[in-house]
């Protein structure tokens, strides 16, 4: 089953000419070899300007990817769940059900193209999205993703940021922590960061469905980026084209 965001307007905006992004939801679990050849499809798309950008919404099944800069020893258990090379920035991550994915596909060369401000973008979108639910994360020096601050004083990382830039088209996202069975990540150290746990959106008692997070990250994205959304036509789990 494929859920669709509100519709919205086809206008593009003053900062980049374009139309408004795509947005599509993904129901179910999506396979991450297919979500990384959807990917690849639509980012070439967009380079080629037959295609709008697009915001991605979904799940994987359990898995672990490994990003440019990972370390053969954070990979704690290895055949605990299929082991991925993601192409994008950083280290090792988890994915799986309960935690919403966002691949976000912008053609930075139309924007600014400016790969660390895409990336603090993307930063204030989660943390603006985390407000909505009387959450407060922030940003850490020298740490990715987002933190939150629990009431004994130790910091847990709530969502994870990863990006791949090619030909100025960006490509994978965030994954924000919504209910995920956090003893998964027990398998390898997370982003490469020993001294600090994980958590989520239940773990620290918000009761929060996925459609809420999904109302939120749309809701936020125009503040943050400057365009409002456009529905795309309904898609299945996992789609083979762009």
């Amino acid at each position: 089953m494929t859920r669709s965001l509100s519709p919205a307007q086809l206008t593009g905006t003053p900062e980049t000419g374009r139309p408004a992004p795509d947005w599509r939801i993904s129901d179910g679990l999506v396979p991450y070899p297919e979500a990384l050849a959807t990917m690849e499809a639509r980012a070439a798309a967009i380079r080629a300007d037959n295609a709008r950008e697009l915001v991605w919404l979904l799940e994987h099944p359990p898995l672990y990817t490994a990003g440019t800069s990972a370390k053969p020893a954070d990979l704690v258990s290895a055949d605990r769940f299929p082991v991925y090379t993601a192409g994008r920035g950083g280290q090792y991550t988890y994915h799986g059900p309960g935690q919403r994915v966002a691949y976000v596909l912008l053609d930075l060369a139309a924007r600014d193209r400016d790969v660390r401000a895409h990336v603090h973008r993307l930063e204030t979108w989660l943390i603006r999205t985390l407000a909505r639910f009387d959450v407060t994360a922030e940003r850490r020096e020298g740490r990715v993703g987002l933190w939150v601050v629990r009431a004994d004083g130790r910091e847990d990382k709530i969502a994870a940021i990863g990006v791949r830039v090619r030909r100025w088209v960006t490509f994978h996202g965030v994954a924000l922590n919504v209910e995920p069975d956090l003893s998964h990540y027990s398998g390898i150290v997370p982003c490469g960061i020993r001294n600090h746990g994980v958590t989520s959106l239940r773990a620290l008692g918000r009761d929060v469905s996925m459609a809420a997070v999904d109302d939120a990250l749309q809701a936020t994205f125009p503040t943050v980026f400057g365009a409002p959304q456009s529905q795309e036509p309904a898609q299945g789990p996992a789609p083979n084209s762009p």
